[in-house]
């Protein structure tokens, strides 16, 4: 029975922040993933929703949403481009299956709809425009600039410098060895 608890806990900590779950026990649980990841994804998304626009009039509340949304962003060594009445536009809150580990993205992008971010993902300034159902996987890196069409992929640590129509993928190419060590070469 135990077992069973901490098999639903951990997935559930895994899945945080993909979905929503009607219930007290799915409220409880997500009060007690949010203290210990220390981000809690609705939360966060709601206080940045009232950051950037320019028509919400209470300064006060924007300084004190705006401060523990930089709090979250420190801890996780991630920003979202988020200032007083400006910042990143996105159609929707992003999918970050992993959290906001390490996510970077620049002040002027734009991020269309259920556009799912993996972990140390890079969106630099200049005016990247990412399309809707777009996958960034873990480490790659967008420059500004580029397009991104709808329902592409970017594979994991890839460099996006050119853009991208709707329905592709963007991979790098296999490594390859530049200087091999004294023991692996043969004579």
């Amino acid at each position: 029975m135990l077992n069973g608890i901490v098999n639903r806990f951990k997935k559930f900590i895994g899945d945080y922040g993909m979905q929503e779950q009607p219930g007290i026990a799915n409220m409880i649980m997500n009060s007690i993933v949010s203290f210990i990841i220390g981000y809690n994804y609705p939360k966060y998304w709601k206080r940045r929703q009232y950051v950037v626009n320019p028509e919400s009039k209470n300064i006060i509340k924007k300084i004190y949403y705006l401060l523990y949304i930089k709090r979250v962003d420190a801890k996780h060594l991630s920003s979202f481009g988020t200032f007083l009445n400006s910042g990143t536009t996105f159609s929707t809150p992003p999918i970050l299956p992993h959290g906001p580990n390490g996510i970077i993205i620049g002040h002027d992008a734009i991020i269309g709809k259920n556009v799912t971010i993996h972990q140390q993902v890079t969106i630099e300034n200049g005016g990247a425009v990412i399309g809707d159902n777009v996958l960034l996987g873990a480490g790659c890196k967008v420059l500004g600039g580029v397009r991104i069409g709808n329902n592409a992929k970017v594979g994991a640590n890839a460099v996006v410098i050119e853009d991208m129509p709707d329905n592709s993928t963007c991979v790098l190419t296999k490594p390859r060895i530049i200087i091999r060590g004294k023991s692996s070469q043969t004579n």
